[in-house]
Parts: structure tokens; C-alpha cells; sequence
């Protein structure tokens, strides 16, 4: 089948693109990284983070789930929407409790590399502290709530055999956590833990007994540049 392809721009650079293709899909054909923190590789995207904002004709718009069009002319890189997208990291930072030192995700955490990349030193927004529980009563997964920043990659991408959900959110607002279905057997295997990990932005769901197998500096984002041409997951 012939794929049809249509012409936009993107911070003024004019290339084409596959019809179908999401902004931020089409960017990343061209090496363009318009970072986003709930979007996965085989995933259906869920705009959920907005991270990947994006300006067309003015109007503020989610990259990974808004489609291109002919003649799209598309603001990424404006310094009014890299303050958006560091501004969106703080509240991600002050609203849970993230110690970055301690996180066995150090190096692998998507969220730790944007505020590399934007730069985060003091965040504008006071640190809010909740107090929320470490699950480790599962046999192979160890559910930190301190971590997780509800991009729902979990729940989207994490399945029993029988396509039904493993993991799921209970409660609203602030009060929002991640939960999993212990009655499903395949809720409790070694190979559900690690996938959920490896699908995990953060360091929210960590499989147990593989603590630091790759050192500190020799991690994912330890050796890729953080530049806008960045590591794509």
C-alpha cells in the first residue's frame, strides 16, 4: 500500500511527514525530540503528561495525540513552551517525593533527564510532601507511590494473558494511587515485575533483587547526550 506523505514545518524547518502520524512521531522521523513523558513506543498514546505541548496556529495542543496536517506549522522549541514543559516538571517533582540519589531508576528516569535537559534547580512551586505508603508485599514487585507521576504506561501496557488489566488507579484527585489486581495470576510473575519496570518512566515500579546490575554512570541517560536529538523510548 502507498504511503502518502504531506508537507510541515516545525520551528520553521519544512520536511514531510506520514499522513496518520502524530506531531510528535513525525518530529522524531526528523530527529526532532519533542519530549514527552506518557507517550511509549508500542502504546497507544493518552496525552496524560503534557509534556509534549506543542503550539499550532497559536493554539496550545498535545504532540502525541494530535495529528499532522497538510501545511501544519508547528512551535516547539519557543522559550513560552520550554517554561511550559519545565513548569509542568516541577509540579511533577514537588507533588510527590522524588529523591534521585536513592532511586534505583537514577540514570534510567525519563522524568530525571527532562530536568536535566530543562535545567530544574530551585522549582517555583512549594514541595508538598504526601505521605504515601511502599508496597512490598508482592513477590517480585516493589510498588513505590512516592515516585509515580500517572502516566497510566502501566495500565495501558501491562496485560495478563487474557488482555484483561494488571494494573489500575483507585481513589481521585490527590489521592489518586496505582494499584494491581493480586487476584490475577499473572499479576504475580517475575516476568510481569519486569515489565512493568522496564515500562515505567520513573522509578515507581521496581522489580526486586536486580538492584544496580548496571552502575550508577553507566546508565541509559549517564551516557546518551541530553540534547533535543535525546534517547527516544
Amino acid at each position: 500500500m502507498e504511503q502518502n506523505y504531506i508537507k510541515l514545518t516545525i520551528d520553521g524547518v519544512e520536511f514531510l511527514a506520514k499522513e496518520g502520524q502524530s506531531i510528535v512521531e513525525a518530529a522524531r522521523d526528523h530527529g526532532i525530540d519533542i519530549p514527552t513523558l506518557c507517550d511509549y513506543k508500542s502504546l497507544t498514546p493518552a496525552g496524560t503528561c503534557r509534556v509534549c505541548m506543542v503550539k499550532v496556529a497559536g493554539k496550545f495542543m498535545p504532540g502525541c495525540t494530535t495529528p499532522v496536517s497538510y501545511g501544519m506549522k508547528i512551535e516547539s522549541e519557543s522559550s513560552e513552551l520550554q517554561d511550559l514543559r519545565k513548569g509542568l516538571i516541577e509540579m511533577l517533582f514537588v507533588e510527590g517525593n522524588h529523591m534521585c540519589p536513592t532511586c534505583e531508576k537514577s540514570g534510567n528516569c525519563e522524568l530525571q533527564k527532562l530536568a536535566y535537559r530543562y535545567r530544574m534547580m530551585v522549582p517555583r512551586f512549594s514541595f508538598l510532601f504526601p505521605h504515601r505508603k511502599i508496597e512490598a508485599k508482592l513477590p517480585h514487585l516493589l510498588i513505590e507511590h512516592n515516585r509515580c507521576i500517572q502516566c497510566l504506561r502501566c495500565v495501558r501496557g501491562v496485560k495478563a494473558k487474557d488482555g484483561h488489566d494488571i494494573f489500575g488507579f483507585v481513589r481521585r484527585g490527590v489521592d489518586i494511587q496505582v494499584m494491581i489486581d493480586e487476584t490475577d495470576p499473572d499479576a504475580l510473575t517475575e516476568e510481569t515485575a519486569q515489565r512493568a519496570m522496564d515500562i515505567c518512566p520513573v522509578g515507581a515500579l521496581i522489580k526486586k533483587r536486580t538492584g544496580f546490575q548496571t552502575p550508577i554512570g553507566k546508565r541509559k541517560f549517564d551516557v546518551e547526550p541530553n540534547r533535543n536529538k535525546g534517547v527516544h523510548v
